[in-house]
């Protein structure tokens, strides 16, 4: 690449610096509406890049650790503020690369959600309930959890503010628990990544961070991605994005000792009981239909597998979905690729088995779009061919699976991988509470989060939600990429300080029964453990 080609690329965030890239190539986003690229290029930066930026993140560690909670705290609100007082120019550019709705979508959803997960960080990084110190004062023991290291955060493309790699859960957990971030793009919006990453300087710069504890590369290759999560320097990673890239580099890190953090895909099966039909099998099918099709399905937590009883009940609440899905709208896709994979998915299921309900039109215009695809396959079909037919299909398309009986059902959800939510529609009078009890237990194990008679579209941002579960919907079912403090525990490492002089200890590991007993920090709050004397 030249030096003038160079020069005319966007400048990636490194060592506390704007500054030109070492690039081996570039790249442009799109706009999913048209179909056209966009005029800004940004640079595929060389290992060069990824390796100034672990240095200068491991001296930005250093400095980290001699700050005070407070600081850390103050750098996240005043992130959060100045991400409110340049929303419209984040809206806008969003939408430009995504497609996504200026409103509700971003503006009126994701950037209050962005602020509020930040301030919530912010809350936890001050009160430090996360640490979970615990004192044996008579042994002169004591133990707390740590920041753990630069912290390596890969951003999905469906969600460009809450999830962003410079902006979004994994970003705050890991700078509340005082760690540096180096930030990789998504392709799919690099320019609203860009302009996260000017405001995080700037509050950075004011609350007096150290100058890399926040960095931005844009793209990699495929080699230098598995090579910065395994590199000796970095000490973990979160990762939200497909199966195969994630997969590839939870073999890269896991080969070399090191932790890494996924959400990867999820189908999140939801089960129809009779009962339920039969009480409200329109505002079932109204809520599946549009739970399946907002934001064209491109949500980590669509239902991508409804499971409804065979029989006249259940036909007629299948015929309903399969009109809502041929009626409604057509949403535009954040990548050329996924209407692709949608087509070729379907097509697949439909080869093994799978019947199509919707009519599969074309769409005229040039954006980037699939018809709302749904298709139905017998429960007996599903438990001989269950890895095929549990496929996720990111995007507007969904698979129904019609079940003979409730323990036909249960023995099709033994089959299931894991999956970030499960749900149950039930009877409102109680009527099917035997086959609840007969499901749900199967269920629950295959899921993070348990959900009855409302579709897992939308993860609110509270203490005590679970956005993980079994793999390979996440790499690990103890951790939760939503909700703090619990989701800033991921990136920090358990120490243990052993007689140290009582001076020398941190702050919250002072010492405060005099008894001698054991007392553990919960909600800010010190209490005297429960332990035998």
């Amino acid at each position: 690449m030249t030096q003038e080609n160079a020069q005319a690329l966007n400048k990636v965030l490194v060592a506390g610096e704007w500054r030109d890239a070492n690039a081996e190539g570039s790249f442009q986003a799109f706009n999913p509406t048209s179909g056209e690229k966009l005029a800004d290029a940004y640079p595929v930066s060389s290992w060069q890049d990824c390796d100034a930026a672990l240095t200068a993140a491991v001296e930005a560690f250093v400095s980290m650790q001699s700050l005070s909670r407070e600081v850390i705290a103050d750098f996240i609100e005043k992130y959060a503020a100045r991400i409110e007082a340049n929303s419209q120019v984040l809206v806008d550019m969003a939408n430009l690369e995504t497609g996504l709705a200026k409103t509700p979508r971003l503006a009126d959803v994701e950037i209050p959600r962005t602020v509020s997960q930040l301030r919530q960080a912010a809350t936890a990084a001050r009160e430090a309930s996360w640490t979970t110190p615990t004192i044996d004062s008579q042994s002169n023991i004591r133990s707390m959890l740590q920041a753990i290291g630069p912290v390596a955060v890969f951003g999905p493309n469906n969600f460009p503010f809450a999830f962003g790699s410079i902006s979004g859960g994994d970003f705050a957990a890991a700078i509340a628990a005082g760690n540096p971030v180096i930030a990789k793009a998504h392709p799919s919006h690099p320019g609203t990544t860009r302009i996260f990453a000017e405001q995080a300087k700037l509050a950075a710069d004011e609350a007096g961070l150290p100058a890399a504890a926040i960095q931005l590369i844009y793209a990699m290759s495929n080699e230098s991605g598995l090579k910065l999560v395994s590199d000796s320097r970095i000490a973990a990673t979160g990762f939200t994005g497909s199966r195969p890239a994630g997969l590839a580099l939870k073999k890269a890190a896991e080969e070399a000792g090191k932790l890494i953090y996924l959400e990867l895909s999820s189908v999140n099966p939801v089960v129809v009981l009779e009962g339920a039909i039969n009480d409200r099998a329109a505002a079932i099918a109204e809520e599946f239909a549009g739970s399946c099709t907002m934001a064209a399905g491109q949500l980590c937590t669509k239902p991508g597998l409804l499971i409804v009883p065979t029989g006249e009940a259940g036909d007629a609440l299948v015929s309903d979905i399969a009109a809502r899905f041929n009626s409604g709208p057509v949403g535009s896709l954040l990548s050329p690729q996924s209407a692709e994979h949608i087509a070729a998915t379907a097509s697949e299921l439909v080869s093994n088995g799978a019947t199509m309900l919707t009519e599969q039109t074309s769409e005229d215009s040039a954006r980037f779009c699939h018809a709302n695809t749904l298709m139905s396959v017998s429960a007996s079909s599903f438990i001989s061919n269950s890895e095929t037919f549990q496929r996720e299909m990111f995007g507007n398309a969904s698979l129904i699976v019609r079940a003979e009986s409730t323990t036909q059902t249960v023995e099709l959800i033994g089959l299931f991988e894991g999956n970030l939510t499960g749900c149950i529609y039930s009877s409102e009078s109680g009527s099917d509470d035997k086959d609840y009890d007969l499901i749900e237990p199967a269920l629950r194990q295959k899921v993070g989060r348990m959900i009855n008679d409302k579709m897992p579209t939308g993860v609110a941002v509270s203490a005590a939600m679970n956005h993980g579960g079994p793999f390979p919907s996440s790499g690990h079912p103890g951790f939760t990429a939503v909700g703090m403090p619990c989701a800033v525990k991921r990136f920090a490492a358990l120490k243990c300080f052993d007689a140290v002089r009582p001076h020398r200890l941190p702050e919250v590991l002072a010492d405060k029964n005099p008894d001698g007993n054991i007392w553990r920090q919960i909600d800010g709050q010190w209490t005297q453990a429960d332990v035998a004397k």
